[in-house]
């Protein structure tokens, strides 16, 4: 849909320029991605990033809807047949959803409302007679509709106010009055369903609760609707009546004869049996959006983070799965991460064979050249670590506590069964806790984001665009990191751009088949790999060792005959230029800038010489944990403890001190200034120092600051 005013009002929403918003909106119709746009068509789009490039799509579709609204209303109104020239003009004019609706309401089909029961029994020309407010005979002149369906002069009155109700209901003035009204002084509120006290008391805080809307956090905001879901609270959002009431009279009494009392009690009636209600919902609406798109964006951050967590890389692991009762599972990886060797052992409670499975492990590491050991974060998980780091090993090891959250899902879902299908779940789930040390990335994608756990709420947001914001969030890590086409799995492939599902089984059958790819070139060989799926997925496919050094890196094979024109006019190997960071110096990269090629792709092709395949993710940071705390019994206020980073939420973030119970760390505890967004101060799985400030033991909560840890 090329539509230049699409591209005017983008622009004016998002702050970026036309031209740059029609040349996106182009790329995208044609079959670009947006990590493709983002990384290799920047002259284009005026080098925007993934995110604007998201946001756009985003603006583009939503007016592509409302003009699909627009042509359903138009229709329905011609139908009709009372769509004027004005009207037309009014719609086809008019790009806010609200104002639009308000303008079609009038005309919108009706349920058997009060009013058109009233329509039906012949009364609408009595409401017109009171609402002109001229006459005040009301009396005598409703007396000419008295009629079978109608018994007495009472009656009709009623049903002329019920119409009147509903024309004031459906004025676009009014809306915008009492809108304006939720907006300055709305206050939500909720109290407790009589009776569900015991049942709710994780609800206990907002058992009578009320605060000004447009100050509420989101947080609360979900909380509340939760708690209404479940049937514990009840939830309410309001104006302050006394305000809105009068100004909305204002509008349509004209004076203080017999009819204009009818018309303040019609205005009355309308306000608290439909005004009200409506935008009432429309707010709950609103807020709930709002409140789900900070959600989503704090889950995404947070996502987005643990995705490009930094990968122990290319090392024998042996994983453990830790649990009492039925032990602790064990699994031996190569460095690639397939699985050599599973079994059980039991150093804990009830049977405590700490001296057999000692034994095993050192065998295990001794056996396998096992290099670091990862171990889960639940249940015994602590005891564990405490465990392992105690006994001596033939060489040195790196012992590593790491995030089972997602580990059971994966190991029971199609994935896991597919990979393993001879083994059990619990042996899944450690080769994935093994798997997530060795290159987090590769293995998370195989859940389901949102079961990872690093969101709050993530079952109560809009699940449509929750999903459709954790895709693109992993879509961006997996294309920016980039990945090796010749040991990735199906699904690492499906998020590289241009592939999905079916081309990356179709790699991934071609690899087994053929054996691994040695060129980028040969990928054009592999089933229903087109011109344009190879475009967009090429650059971020990376084969090593490849005769082509820049099959390695993100250099797009589109641009390789530049880097041949810089080694050729340098008189070296490609290899050289690489290697040679004097010689790269000697460019003049002005001499290269041609048709669509400028100094943002000439700039990207020189960063990428320098460190070729290069992995935009840190190095992995070692913390241990005090060793004196084992439980919350062992805490006191004013302890000062390491920790990581576990989850961060819209009013602070949870810190992993060590046992069972994560600490808050409350936003107001984060810094000596004002913090708007934990992220500002804190990143997903980072190590922190944190001292105790309050400890509730009746509840288990533990309070926590980063301010004054020395």
């Amino acid at each position: 849909m090329n539509n230049p005013l699409f591209y005017k009002l983008i622009s004016q929403s998002l702050g970026i320029a036309e031209p740059q918003i029609a040349k996106t909106i182009e790329l995208l119709d044609g079959g670009a991605t947006i990590p493709f746009i983002s990384r290799y068509r920047k002259e284009a789009t005026g080098s925007l990033d993934e995110v604007q490039i998201g946001n756009i799509k985003e603006a583009y579709d939503r007016l592509c809807e409302l003009a699909k609204r627009k042509e359903s209303i138009l229709s329905t109104i011609g139908e009709q047949g009372k769509l004027t020239d004005e009207l037309r003009q009014r719609i086809d004019s008019c790009w806010n959803a609200t104002e639009l609706e308000d303008i079609y309401l009038p005309y919108k089909p009706r349920r058997r409302t009060r009013a058109e029961i009233a329509r039906e029994h012949g009364l609408e020309p009595l409401a017109k007679i009171i609402m002109s407010q001229r006459n005040d005979h009301i009396e005598s002149s409703a007396g000419r509709f008295v009629n079978a369906e109608v018994p007495n002069t009472e009656s009709a009155i009623k049903g002329a106010c019920d119409i009147i109700a509903e024309w004031v209901a459906e004025n676009e003035r009014a809306r915008h009055t009492v809108r304006r009204g939720f907006e300055q002084s709305g206050v939500i509120a909720a109290k407790v369903v009589k009776g569900k006290e015991a049942e709710g008391d994780k609800y206990r805080d907002y058992f009578a609760w009320s605060e000004p809307l447009r100050r509420c956090a989101s947080h609360k905001i979900l909380a509340v609707r939760r708690g209404e879901n479940e049937g514990i609270l009840r939830v309410s959002i309001t104006p302050d009546d006394e305000q809105t009431l009068p100004r909305l009279q204002r509008l349509f009494v004209k004076g203080d004869g017999e009819a204009s009392r009818l018309v303040t009690q019609a205005v009355a009636d309308s306000y608290k049996r439909l005004l009200r209600p409506s935008i009432e919902s429309e707010f709950a609406a609103s807020s709930k959006e709002r409140a789900d798109d900070e959600a989503i964006a704090i889950f995404a951050g947070n996502v987005r983070q643990l995705l490009l967590a930094p990968p122990l890389g290319q090392k024998r692991v042996l994983a453990i799965d830790p649990g009492y009762r039925t032990g602790c599972k064990v699994v031996c990886l190569d460095a690639q991460g397939n699985l050599l060797h599973n079994e059980t052992i039991y150093p804990h409670p009830p049977r405590q064979d700490r001296a057999g499975a000692a034994r095993k492990l050192t065998q295990l590491v001794e056996s396998y050249k096992i290099e670091a050991i990862a171990i889960g974060n639940g249940t015994a998980g602590r005891e564990t670590e405490q465990f392992v780091t105690n006994l001596r090993y033939d060489r040195k090891i790196q012992v590593f506590v790491v995030s089972e959250s997602g580990a059971s899902i994966y190991s029971a879902s199609k994935v896991a069964r597919e990979e393993f299908p001879d083994q059990d779940v619990t042996v899944r789930g450690a080769v994935s806790i093994g798997r997530r040390l060795i290159d987090p990335l590769a293995e998370l994608v195989k859940i389901d984001p949102k079961s990872i756990g690093v969101g709050q709420y993530q079952h109560d947001v809009d699940q449509s665009k929750l999903k459709k914001s954790l895709d693109r969030v992993v879509e961006y890590c997996v294309n920016s990191v980039g990945v090796n086409v010749n040991t990735a799995s199906k699904h690492l492939l499906t998020y590289i751009s241009g592939l999905g599902p079916q081309l990356a089984q179709n790699i991934v059958e071609y690899r087994q088949t053929h054996g691994d790819f040695t060129r980028r070139s040969d990928l054009l060989d592999v089933p229903r790999m087109g011109a344009k799926a190879y475009e967009q997925s090429a650059g971020f496919l990376r084969i090593p060792h490849a005769s082509n050094p820049l099959d390695n890196s993100a250099v797009h094979p589109e641009r390789y005959p530049i880097v041949e024109r810089m080694a050729a006019d340098l008189g070296c190997t490609i290899g050289e230029l690489i290697e040679n960071k004097a010689l790269k110096k000697q460019l003049d990269l002005t001499k290269y800038i041609a048709g669509d090629v400028g100094m943002p792709t000439l700039t990207d092709i020189m960063e990428e010489l320098d460190k070729p395949g290069r992995d935009p993710r840190r190095y992995i940071e070692m913390m241990e944990f005090d060793s004196r705390i084992k439980s919350l019994d062992d805490l006191q206020e004013g302890m000062v403890l390491n920790g990581i980073v576990t989850n961060i939420t819209q009013f602070g973030c949870f810190v992993d001190i060590g046992i069972k119970e994560n600490g808050l760390v409350h936003i107001s505890q984060m810094a000596d200034r004002y913090i708007a967004n934990p992220a500002e101060v804190v990143a997903m799985h980072q190590p922190v120092r944190v001292r105790v400030i309050g400890i509730d033991r009746e509840r288990r909560r533990i309070q926590l600051s980063l301010k004054e840890v020395s």
